[in-house]
């Protein structure tokens, strides 16, 4: 794969990440802990390959003390673009100060799971029955998930940046 460079999106990209977020999400909107995102009007970091075309994009913003990761999207996951993005992001959480990176997922998610603690991240904390919550506001959200399994809960991940008091 040729060389991977992550920078803050531009304009020029909004297509791009907008084909990624419909074809990842169906469509430019996520619920997560109860709050309906817009990925349109987040701060995102993209991917881009050496022929300049944009191969992922992840979406976040800053919250108290910490940045959370709202969408990480890579064009052909296991490429090294999602941990390429993941790093960018834990830079920028330390560059603004952010004690912590996370970021949530759903019960269904292990491949998110996999990849999210080998890069450090920690589970700290489940909350049971959100997805079933988070289809009031985006109904079209599956009851059944990756591998077959019920789409109910949301899992809360961390990486620590700073020690806790």
């Amino acid at each position: 794969m040729d060389a991977i460079i992550i920078r803050p999106a531009g304009a020029g990209d909004r297509s791009a990440v907008d084909a990624l977020h419909e074809r990842e999400w169906g469509g430019p909107y996520v619920v997560a802990h109860d709050t309906r995102y817009d990925l349109r009007t987040l701060p995102t970091l993209v991917a881009v390959d050496g022929a300049g075309t944009v191969v992922g994009a992840l979406a976040h913003h800053g919250d108290g003390d910490g940045l959370e990761v709202v969408s990480v999207v890579a064009a052909m996951p296991g490429g090294g673009v999602g941990t390429a993005l993941v790093a960018a992001a834990t830079e920028v959480a330390r560059a603004e100060g952010r004690a912590r990176l996370w970021l949530v997922t759903t019960n269904d998610n292990l491949r998110a799971l996999r990849f999210y603690q080998r890069r450090g991240l920690r589970l700290v904390r489940v909350d049971a029955g959100a997805v079933d919550r988070a289809r009031r506001l985006k109904p079209t959200i599956p009851k059944v998930g990756e591998d077959g399994i019920p789409l109910h809960d949301e899992l809360v991940l961390e990486l620590r940046l700073t020690e806790r008091d």
